[in-house]
């Protein structure tokens, strides 16, 4: 009999509920949660393939000392010898955890309990703060706490809607597809997307602005000055409920209209529209993600941002208010935790005596951290100059994710020890660890996690873990216990961590602090199975319900007031003449973080198969590349990438964007955080991934390949290589520094195909092209197609031929030939990553009458679950139409 498990997502912050059904075979069906308040059922393309994602094939399954398989109580009790034994003689501050939002909360708990109050460090960071550590810093200056202050709601009601920094159909799909129906019920709401970059949300907006890099400070502080100007300010909200405004007043005034175009590179027209826009609405909210935090100016943004709404009372209404969206599934939780180096335990002051000794006493600690710890980028530093002799990473990948990311390997691979607990045996950070622990995940492991709107729901597992696998929780506690801390680390469920989290949230809080989930400090075992998802705060006594913070005006700061930050408009500068281009990264549509889960998906691969530098086709002129070609990225600190270029008029001049997925496990040369220098935001201490000066020039590579394979490559060293997972296999991009003397010795050795392999190829009498396949039993083992220039082959097709028989010699020949037959129509590139729908079949389709999304959905199915497609579908569909008019 099949059993459902109602679940969360683990991809971003949107939160969304999951129905897991596993049928009595073991398979396994994923769909959206109609009852969750996030998505009422509806996942986007990466939920939507979490089936996919599952099974043991590449999972670290035991626990390793190295290299080795050993037991888990021998890595324990060197985990916990060792780092008893560093802190012994070097003091606390020698060691560090280096977490991640992808850990729970309960995970998140344990860690921060076990660094800050027993080792007696901060040293505990997140990958948070390179998603979200601007807007946390933005939100305790502004309010005095780290609270949200929206809903998921507010967006459904708001009149005007300002995306600023975030590509909210790729990187929130489902909330942006909650947007896109609220405007389609209303057509009179308005939205606005800030961004470099036209994306694929941009396709709402009513106004594009395609600002410069940094410029949102200058902005935002000319809206605040234009809203003073036209008498749109409430005062009396402001002296009632804020201080600091004449200062903020005092920093804007002056910012004339063309100022703010030299200084934004706007047009002055679209500066005048949208200030009339949001002076006109009162219901505005304003969404901001990583274009607003990633920067070394990104709590200023943040406050740019937030004083615009305190000026005119538009917070804490339905419909108002500054909307930070979160980047990860749990980078809310580890926020509530004290999972932030320069945060304590439930939203508590480090730098707060009192609430240190409230900490303190609540776990009956021997220290309690006295300090803020060492920040991401600052904690590596202290790994490289041995400050830190003992680091152990949970949860995440810093040798591809962090800035400077060579620097950060080195780092790594120098430290004396290095524990790393990770689901993934291979990854690039995996591969320097001293212990290697296996992790539960997700489908796996039981816990809480906390979306944008401060949603707390359960995970739960619906599978065992495989081999040894343990959760993150256990894993720590162990060590603890070991350590010599039995007592205070002696749960043996999460629901027992849930509840002492809830209890120290409520523990000598009588409203003054924001976060407090009292009400679940008695929750037990059945309770906390059947946890629904709920708000917070939700205090001892209160039942669950939809809370609006400052709908009262009264903050967190200690006089109850609001604070205006006054920033100031400077962007900084970074392009020279050697370094003329400004680096953007960031996610692609199907793919999270480094891959290690959505890799696994071959139909999450067929859409963004390799790693790619979109530029202006202006730029591309200048620099002598073409679509296509293979493009060499290159920065001051020495660090190179060679990735694909895609030329598109979608990104602004100046401006290349490359996405941060790819790893040295993927792709050579593909890692972009090498890239990226380590500067920070001041007061966040979040890097600048967005602004980075590079240069480019085109790769000229000798010759192209790109092959399909039923076993993974293994042993590349060409120039250039990406590869990814296909239906039946793998699917490989090539550029080569030389001539192979003999292709088909190469690809034997490169894609294992056996000495019996049948063979059929081409080669073409000039050299330029060759082509050749491999067969037994009927089945295609491998191809490899060859060109002087970039393949032209069809990648969708070419794939597909991996799952079908090939008995016949003509079959085999339509495989050389890189192309099906008339008779065998090639879908094209995938587009609709949820249906499988290539791009020649939206085409044939538009050309037969479907003129809109909504026919081509009807028609073909693309683009009606997620929805994250829906531009790229419409861009086609205006394609066609312009090619019938011509």
């Amino acid at each position: 009999m099949s059993t459902e498990t109602r679940t969360t997502c683990p991809y971003c912050g949107v939160g969304c509920g999951v129905i897991a059904t596993v049928s009595d075979s073991g398979s396994v069906d994923i769909k959206g949660d109609p009852d969750h308040p996030a998505n009422f059922g509806r996942l986007c393309s990466k939920g939507s393939a979490l089936a996919e994602t599952l099974g043991e094939n590449g999972r670290l399954l035991y626990p390793e000392i190295r290299g080795e398989r050993t037991g888990w109580d021998g890595a324990l009790n060197l985990v916990a010898e060792t780092f008893r034994r560093t802190v012994a003689e070097h003091g606390p501050d020698s060691v560090a955890f280096y977490v991640s939002g992808q850990l729970l909360t309960e995970d998140y708990y344990v860690a921060n309990k076990l660094m800050k109050g027993f080792i007696g460090s901060g040293n505990i960071d997140t990958n948070s703060r390179l998603c979200m550590a601007s807007s946390v810093a933005g939100h305790r200056r502004a309010f005095g706490a780290d609270v949200v202050p929206c809903s998921y709601t507010d967006l459904e009601c708001a009149d005007l809607v300002v995306l600023v920094g975030s590509n909210t159909a790729w990187c929130h799909p489902v909330l942006y597809q909650r947007l896109a129906v609220a405007k389609a019920a209303r057509p009179g709401m308005k939205v606005v997307v800030i961004d470099p970059r036209r994306t694929a949300t941009s396709e709402i907006a009513d106004l594009h602005l395609p600002v410069r890099a940094d410029g949102d400070v200058a902005l935002f502080n000319g809206l605040l000055a234009h809203l003073a100007e036209t008498g749109t300010l409430d005062y009396a909200y402001i002296a009632a409920h804020t201080n600091g405004f004449s200062e903020v007043r005092a920093a804007v005034s002056g910012l004339s209209i063309a100022d703010l175009g030299q200084q934004t590179g706007l047009p002055t027209v679209a500066i005048r529209r949208f200030f009339s826009l949001f002076e006109r609405t009162e219901r505005v909210v304003t969404c901001y993600s990583q274009g607003v935090n990633q920067s070394s100016i990104g709590t200023d943004k943040v406050n740019a941002i937030i004083n615009c709404h305190l000026a005119t009372g538009r917070i804490g209404r339905p419909g108002m208010g500054p909307f930070s969206l979160t980047g990860q599934p749990n980078a809310m939780g580890g926020r509530e935790v004290g999972g932030l180096a320069n945060m304590l335990a439930a939203h508590m002051a480090i730098e707060s005596p009192s609430d240190r000794r409230r900490v303190q006493r609540f776990w009956g600690s021997p220290v309690i951290a006295d300090k803020p710890g060492l920040k991401a980028v600052d904690m590596f530093e202290a790994v490289a100059d041995g400050r830190i002799k003992a680091l152990w990473i949970m949860s995440t990948n810093p040798v591809v994710s962090m800035p400077d990311a060579d620097r950060v390997r080195a780092a790594i691979e120098a430290c004396p020890f290095v524990v790393v607990s990770d689901i993934e045996k291979r990854t690039d950070t995996t591969r320097l660890a001293h212990v290697l622990l296996p992790a539960a995940g997700w489908s796996e492991k039981a816990g809480t996690v906390t979306n944008s709107e401060r949603r707390i729901s359960r995970q739960r597992p619906f599978r065992p873990a495989p081999g040894e696998a343990r959760p993150d929780w256990w894993q720590l506690a162990e060590v603890g216990r070991r350590m010599g801390f039995a007592e205070a680390f002696a749960w043996t469920s999460p629901a027992e961590i849930f509840a002492e989290h809830a209890a120290l949230s409520a523990f000598e809080n009588e409203g003054g602090r924001a976060f407090d989930i009292g009400a679940h400090a008695e929750s037990e075992a059945e309770a906390y199975e059947a946890l629904a998802p709920f708000q917070w705060p939700q205090r001892s006594g209160e039942a669950a319900a939809e809370r609006r913070f400052f709908a009262d005006g009264r903050y967190f700061h200690p006089d109850a007031r609001a604070r205006f930050v006054a920033v100031h408009s400077t962007a900084p500068s970074r392009v020279s003449p050697d370094f003329p281009l400004v680096l953007n990264t960031g996610r692609v549509r199907d793919h999270w973080h480094t891959m290690t889960r959505t890799g696994r998906s071959a139909r999450l691969s067929a859409h963004t198969a390799e790693p790619f530098a979109e530029m202006h086709p202006l730029d591309a002129v200048e620099y002598g590349i073409s679509d296509a070609d293979l493009v060499e990225l290159y920065a001051e600190n020495g660090a190179r990438v060679v990735v694909r270029a895609l030329l598109s008029h979608r990104q602004s001049r100046g401006c290349v964007f490359v996405p941060m997925h790819w790893t040295d496990e993927t792709a050579f040369l593909g890692r972009i955080g090498t890239l990226v220098s380590p500067v920070t935001d001041p007061v966040s201490g979040q890097p600048a991934s967005k602004h980075v000066a590079i240069a480019a020039r085109r790769y000229g590579a000798r010759a192209y390949g790109f092959a399909v394979s039923a076993c993974r490559p293994e042993g590349l060293d060409t120039a250039y290589w990406a590869s990814a997972r296909a239906d039946g296999g793998w699917r490989v991009e090539l550029g080569f520094d030389a001539v192979v003397d003999d292709w088909g010795a190469w690809a034997r050795q490169v894609f294992g195909v056996p000495a019996g392999a049948e063979i059929a190829r081409y080669v073409d009498l000039s050299g330029a092209d060759y082509r050749i396949a491999f067969f037994a039993e009927g089945r295609l083992l491998a191809a490899l197609f060859v060109s002087a220039e970039p393949v032209a082959v069809s990648r969708s097709w070419a794939v597909s031929q991996l799952s079908r028989a090939h008995a016949d010699a003509v079959r085999r020949q339509a495989i050389v030939a890189g192309r099906p037959g008339a008779d065998r129509p090639d879908i094209g590139a995938i587009v609709c990553s949820c249906f499988a729908v290539g791009v020649n079949q939206i085409a044939a389709a538009a050309r037969k009458g479907c003129r809109s999304v909504e026919a081509i959905g009807a028609a073909l199915s693309a683009g009606t679950n997620c929805g994250s497609c829906r531009s790229e579908i419409g861009r086609i569909i205006d394609g066609t139409q312009t090619l019938a008019a011509e």
